[in-house]
């Protein structure tokens, strides 16, 4: 019996990842360093380890109120000026994003993996649009054509002397690979992007029911630009990033930062609607320096069902903060060609509920070597292999197995092992 097209085609991806020996260099430097910062991070503050409890009960408690903790966020947004919407699915979000966008329109656009469950950069060109990949990382990924490779770092897998190569076909130059030279050419490039373009697009890392509050946490300072530069900054957003209050959503910010190495991000952006002043006998006025609108989506794709199951509700406890990949015995070998949209073990799950279905799981369940190592790390307290022994068991029930996973199942019971027992 021969194996499904599905994971034909990803086993050839995994086998040629395996090959590739700029993959293996990049992966290497990436993994080492994160992880200095990481456990440097975690010694300098040591009791985040105890603060991700409290925001473990926090996500559970919005997990199991979903429906009316977005209903709140929407009414404090509107309050505040804002635009909201509900979106059940990728293609009703992507339905509303025309609507407000139009066509003919330059977008600068923040580092989100949210956008891709809507395929937004593909969608947002086909409908006439132009758009700007503002990450450094992100801006490599487009320009080569290609998927992000992680949550954090979306080119971790593309080493230096690629990145110079793909700049100086851009710039017209020969671009050296110091990556501070590297990185001042993507400034350089950027920076009149912002301020010609109509819209500015970003997902968020929390959102507050109670005020309405995006937090958007950054390095590189491009968010600043994209969500205050353009006169429309619109925002999608999994229901999942809410949180109750202020002060929840700061113990979520503190516990992210340090589980995603670092000690403290160079910025923190917290919006609750677009620009105003009353400055002038406190008449408020919207669009002062700041955007004129602010439109906020939040998404469903599967996020609703997924918190009504014992098992699967812990996948939405996610903070992003790719530690669990850096961990992964798996992951630093093949870095994102594990996965569809969201990679790793993590993702297997969000691949299976949220964006790609059963098909496009199933061949990305059999990769995890069920170690737990991820859970060791995770500050949410998610057991990746834990979600993906029950996926196994659905992909069973929906006869999606692959089928050399089956024929080997079924030699181990008729003739015990495969392999030979001796030599």
């Amino acid at each position: 019996m021969e194996a499904s097209k599905e994971f034909n085609a990803y086993k050839r991806t995994i086998y040629k990842a395996l090959k590739d020996k700029f993959l293996k260099t990049a992966l290497e430097r990436a993994v080492k360093a994160f992880r200095q910062n990481r456990d440097a991070a975690l010694a300098a503050f040591p009791e985040v380890v105890e603060k991700r409890e409290r925001l473990q009960e926090i996500k559970d408690k919005v997990i199991d109120n979903l429906e009316d903790y977005v209903g709140k966020a929407r009414e404090a947004l509107e309050k505040n000026h804002a635009h909201t919407y509900f979106a059940e699915d990728a293609e009703r979000a992507n339905e509303i994003l025309k609507g407000i966008i139009g066509t003919g329109k330059m977008i600068v656009k923040a580092k989100s993996i949210t956008s891709e469950e809507l395929e937004f950069n593909k969608v947002m060109t086909a409908y006439g649009n132009t758009v700007y990949e503002t990450d450094l990382g992100e801006f490599i990924v487009q320009l080569l054509d290609e998927k992000p490779m992680h949550i954090l770092a979306p080119a971790v897998h593309v080493p230096r002397e690629r990145v110079a190569k793909i700049f100086s076909e851009v710039a017209g130059r020969e671009m050296p690979t110091d990556p501070k030279k590297l990185a001042m050419f993507a400034r350089e490039f950027l920076r009149d992007k912002y301020f010609n373009a109509d819209v500015g697009f970003s997902g968020a890392n929390f959102i507050t029911a109670d005020t309405g509050t995006m937090f958007l946490v950054e390095n590189e300072g491009n968010i600043r630009f994209v969500t205050n530069a353009p006169e429309i900054h619109v925002a999608v957003i999994g229901v999942e990033k809410l949180m109750p209050t202020l002060s929840d959503a700061m113990l979520g910010l503190e516990v992210l930062m340090r589980y995603a190495g670092y000690l403290t991000t160079s910025y923190v952006s917290m919006i609750s609607g677009p620009a105003k002043t009353g400055d002038i006998e406190k008449v408020v006025v919207y669009g002062a320096h700041g955007p004129k609108e602010l439109h906020v989506i939040f998404l469903d794709n599967g996020r609703m069902k997924a918190a009504t199951d014992p098992v699967y509700r812990d996948m939405l406890r996610c903070l992003r903060c790719g530690a669990c990949m850096y961990e992964c015995p798996i992951y630093p070998l093949v870095s994102g060609h594990w996965g569809y949209r969201y990679m790793g073990g993590i993702g297997v799950a969000w691949t299976a509920l949220v964006s790609g279905g059963l098909e496009k799981a199933a061949p990305l369940a059999y990769s995890c070597a069920l170690c737990g190592r991820c859970k060791e790390i995770c500050p949410a307290g998610i057991d990746s292999s834990k979600l993906i022994e029950r996926l196994r068991k659905d992909l069973k029930k929906e006869g999606l197995v692959p089928e050399f996973i089956r024929e080997m199942a079924e030699m181990v019971l008729e003739h015990g092992t495969p392999y030979p027992k001796e030599g």
